[in-house]
C-alpha cells in the first residue's frame, strides 16, 4: 500500500518510514510543505501522514487542500502542537486522525493500519459470510438466495457482525456500534434484536451462523 509522508525532520522521517517499510507499507517522503501538496494531489495513495508545522506551505493547508479537491483518501496529522484546540483543529480541517508529538513509531503505525481498514471497510460494496450476503448500497440481505426481511436496525446489527465474522463481540461493543450507546444501561435490547435477527438470518437453514458465547456475548461464524 503506497504511503504519502510528509515530514521535514529528516531523523524523524527516516525512523517512520522504517517502521512503516517493516510492516510492508510502501512509504514516498517529501520533506517540505510545497512538493508534499503536489504529491498528494498526484493521487494515488493508501494515506497521507503529514506533519503540522511545515516548511512553504502549512501541513493543514495541504489537509483543506485535498478534501477541498474531493480527495477522501485518508490523512493522519502530525504535530507538537498537541493541546485540545489544536487536535480539533486539525480534525476540522479534514484530518481523519492527529498524533502528538513525540509519540511511540509503533503507535504511528497502528494508527495508520487502523485508518488503512476503516477505510477498507467503508469503500466495500458487499459483505459475505458463507451462503449470506449484504448488500450494503441496497441495505439488502440475500441467504441462500433468499432475500431476507429485516428492519434497518436488523440490517445494522447484521452488518456489524458481518464486520467482525470469527470475532467474539460483546453487548457493550453492540450497543456502541449498532445504537451509539456508550455505557451499558443495563437494557436487554441487544439480546432482544439478535434473538430477532436469528429468525430471519438462521431459522430456516442448516446451518447457523449466529452464536452465542455463553457469559461474553456473540459470534459470527459459518
Amino acid at each position: 500500500m503506497p504511503l504519502l509522508l510528509i515530514e521535514d525532520d529528516a531523523e524523524l522521517a527516516a525512523e517512520v518510514k522504517a517502521a512503516l517499510s517493516a510492516h510492508d507499507l510502501e512509504v514516498t517522503h517529501c520533506a517540505e510543505g510545497a512538493s508534499g501538496l503536489a504529491a498528494a494531489r498526484a493521487g494515488g495513495w493508501s494515506a497521507v501522514i503529514a506533519d503540522r508545522m511545515l516548511p512553504q506551505i502549512d501541513g493543514l493547508d495541504i489537509v483543506r487542500a485535498m478534501r477541498a479537491a474531493g480527495d477522501r483518501t485518508p490523512i493522519l496529522v502530525l504535530s507538537a502542537l498537541d493541546s485540545v484546540d489544536e487536535r480539533v483543529r486539525g480534525l476540522r480541517a479534514g484530518g481523519d486522525d492527529y498524533l502528538g508529538k513525540p509519540f511511540a513509531v509503533e503507535e504511528l503505525v497502528a494508527r495508520v493500519e487502523s485508518l488503512l481498514r476503516r477505510a477498507a471497510n467503508a469503500s466495500a460494496t458487499s459483505l459475505r459470510v458463507d451462503d449470506l450476503e449484504l448488500d450494503l448500497l441496497r441495505r439488502r440481505a440475500i441467504r441462500g438466495g433468499r432475500r431476507l426481511d429485516l428492519t434497518a436496525r436488523e440490517f445494522r446489527l447484521l452488518e456489524y457482525f458481518a464486520r467482525h465474522a470469527g470475532k467474539v463481540v460483546t453487548r457493550t461493543m453492540l450497543l456502541k456500534g449498532v445504537w451509539d450507546i456508550h455505557y451499558d444501561p443495563q437494557t436487554n435490547v441487544v439480546d432482544v434484536h439478535v434473538s430477532r435477527l436469528r429468525q430471519a438470518v438462521d431459522k430456516e437453514f442448516e446451518r447457523p451462523l449466529i452464536h452465542t458465547v455463553r457469559g461474553v456475548g456473540y459470534s459470527m461464524y459459518a
